[in-house]
């Protein structure tokens, strides 16, 4: 059997890289935002995430270099985002989690429907890990809007977020 993917999925998945990184580009976007508000924390949650979001599209790229395929980057449009707080960031990236979760269903079907079953692993990976991506940012966004404009509250979240990025790269 070949190793060969069908163009549709092809395009797909090169498509998804792209979107993985414009997600990091958002995501780096995102912690500069935070640096500004001066929550270095927050800063450090988003800058960690945009290096994540960097492994993502590795992992999609790898998975066609793999395959024989080529891997096709074009230009990455950075959507213009209007933060004014740390509220408005998760929000900002709780939506365009949404997004990627949507691209990678559309992944999951298109595969099923040209019947690649050597995709699957790789995008069912990636099913579970939007779930956890979502279930994450839409925490952050509760917590947030339940401190609302209180800065110890805000600061609470900043130190916490920040202490997980850092251990998280350890």
């Amino acid at each position: 059997m070949s190793m060969t993917i069908d163009n549709k999925l092809l395009t797909a998945i090169n498509e998804q890289v792209n979107a993985e990184f414009q997600a990091a580009l958002i995501y780096q976007q995102l912690s500069y935002e935070m640096d500004a508000l001066s929550l270095p924390g927050l800063c450090d949650w988003f800058a960690s995430h945009a290096v994540e979001e960097q492994g993502h599209a590795a992992k999609f790229a790898q998975h066609l270099l793999d395959r024989s395929e080529k891997v096709a980057l074009h230009t990455i449009e950075v959507p213009s985002l209007t933060i004014n707080s740390a509220l408005d960031a998760f929000k900002a990236a709780y939506d365009h989690e949404k997004k990627v979760s949507a691209m990678i269903r559309d992944l999951a079907l298109i595969a099923d429907e040209v019947k690649d079953l050597d995709s699957r692993s790789l995008i069912n990976f990636f099913l579970d890990e939007q779930i956890e991506e979502e279930a994450t940012v839409s925490e952050i966004v509760d917590q947030l809007e339940l401190v609302g404009s209180d800065g110890s509250g805000i600061l609470r979240i900043d130190a916490r977020l920040g202490g997980e990025s850092t251990s998280e790269e350890a």
